[in-house]
């Protein structure tokens, strides 16, 4: 076998491969005695099936096997050899065409290698933690939100009006024809006008019924309504207004507390405590991350290879095309070309990405079993009833493993560069690390 270089041009290069006939006639034959012990004919013990025979019989098929394990094989000595890695897969072609056995096989290979990567001396990154305490006044503005969840009814003032938000307490009874349907009756029941609960119309009519009130509202039930025999059918329900209540948060005690599974104010109060907190953090780290990645991209330098840079900037482009044009959800759409300013947030990202990776890899940061499995877990509460197919998926698809466990990997990269850098705590305001949140989303 011979490996001649082509080309060497950045981090482009180029390589001509030949397998000479001789090396592949002694790997098919090898193949055949191997096979021959086992191999049965018509007309010969096993065993015992001439070599000549056993050739004209399988010597196509593992003729082929061997050129592709051949050319395998050269790619890998070449790779384990060079210490290249290749940042796409290797664009590899048969330049003989017009092949016969008995011929050299002629393989050009060509591929963009992964650039060197400078060392990056962490304790030098100079980094600022956002810190917000959880006070009582946001504590009690969250405690005032729920409240405002748990909403309690009160009732109106003797002959007010049930407005849009209302509660209103009614006995009714649905007839279709004439006659009263089974299901079209209650009593006592309380329906909050606006929320949509019954057929589209019904809670329309009943804005600016009075308590005591008697009132025939008529509607048509959808076409397609899961009753059959109502489906379609024009629909009048006789109802008795016996109460009109107003909507008031909740009072915020210890009954309160205990519709949100805590023991008593005090705990929720806690809860509440704990979950801003995680909720600070979790904002100050992302400020901390971008804080981290402007300064990995000022430290470092290197030459990108160009086919992961216009991949990348083809999908940003790509990307932000459809959220221009939400209403196109299959991408049956012209051609979208990268603009200057998606090729060079390409070049970050691409500079990032091969950076955190060498700095993780150096560092030995591996993603566990148990990590992918609860990141699989959380993806599929988005599939509801569907949990079961979704896990198969994942299983048979290493590309969409390697999109859930990518962000992973990352994560735990910057978790282990942030304990080696220079990091500094700055307390500030709820509002304060807002607008930091906020200057994110605008760069």
């Amino acid at each position: 076998m011979q490996v001649t270089e082509t080309l060497n041009e950045g981090l482009k290069r180029g390589y001509a491969i030949t397998i000479t006939a001789a090396e592949i006639e002694a790997k098919v034959n090898e193949k055949l005695a191997e096979a021959q012990p086992e191999v049965e004919m018509k007309g010969f013990r096993k065993g015992k099936v001439p070599m000549a025979l056993l050739k004209k019989q399988f010597g196509p098929r593992i003729m082929g096997e061997v050129m592709q394990e051949s050319v395998d094989g050269a790619m890998s000595k070449h790779f384990e050899d060079s210490g290249d890695r290749p940042a796409m897969q290797p664009d590899v072609k048969m330049t003989n065409e017009n092949w016969k056995e008995g011929d050299d096989v002629n393989v050009e290979m060509s591929y963009e290698k992964l650039p060197e990567i400078p060392e990056v001396d962490l304790s030098k990154i100079e980094l600022e933690k956002l810190v917000v305490k959880s006070d009582d006044a946001a504590v009690e503005e969250a405690l005032g939100n729920l409240a405002e969840t748990a909403q309690d009814f009160a009732d109106r003032k003797k002959g007010s009006k049930a407005k849009d938000g209302d509660q209103i307490v009614m006995d009714f009874v649905g007839k279709v024809d004439g006659e009263a349907f089974e299901g079209g009756s209650a009593e006592d029941y309380p329906l909050v006008l606006g929320s949509n609960s019954f057929i589209p119309g019904f809670e329309d009519q009943l804005v600016g019924v009075k308590e005591g009130e008697e009132k025939a509202v008529t509607v048509s039930f959808p076409e397609d309504y899961q009753a059959e025999h109502l489906a379609g059918k024009e629909a009048v329900f006789d109802c008795t207004i016996k109460a009109v209540k107003e909507p008031k948060a909740a009072e915020i005690n210890d009954e309160m507390a205990k519709k949100f599974g805590a023991e008593d104010l005090a705990a929720l109060k806690g809860q509440i405590a704990e979950r801003l907190e995680a909720e600070y953090a979790g904002a100050a780290r992302a400020v901390m991350k971008r804080g981290l990645l402007d300064a990995l991209d000022k430290a470092v330098s290197f030459e990108l290879p160009p086919s992961l840079v216009d991949a990348e900037a083809g999908q940003i482009a790509h990307q932000l095309w459809h959220e221009e044009n939400p209403d196109v959800q299959g991408h049956d759409h012209p051609d979208v070309t990268p603009t200057d300013e998606h090729k060079t947030l390409a070049e970050r990202r691409v500079r990032l990405g091969l950076l955190l990776a060498e700095l993780g890899q150096k560092a030995e940061v591996e993603v566990t079993d148990a990590e992918m499995s609860q990141a699989v877990m959380n993806q599929a509460r988005q599939y509801p009833g569907q949990e079961r197919q979704f896990f198969e998926f994942v299983q048979q698809n290493p590309q969409m493993q390697q999109q859930l466990r990518a962000p992973l990997f990352e994560d735990k990269v910057v978790d282990y560069v942030f304990d080696n850098a220079a990091v500094t705590e700055k307390e500030i305001s709820k509002d304060d690390l807002q607008k930091a949140v906020e200057a994110l989303e605008d760069e």
